[in-house]
């Protein structure tokens, strides 16, 4: 079974400049915007921003 467009496998960077990502997959028909979600960033060892990159 081949894997749908409609549900793209990205990449969430974090904002704090440390490098560390995240992989998951989105809706693009629900959100065609890039992605933005908080969660935890082991190298700061806080929880901060991560924003999707292409």
């Amino acid at each position: 079974m081949a894997r749908s467009e409609l549900r793209p496998i990205i990449k969430l960077r974090s904002i704090a400049g440390t490098g560390y990502t995240y992989v998951t997959r989105k809706n693009r028909r629900n959100n065609p915007d890039r992605m933005t979600l908080r969660k935890y960033d082991p190298v700061i060892g806080r929880h901060t921003d991560f924003r999707e990159e292409r």
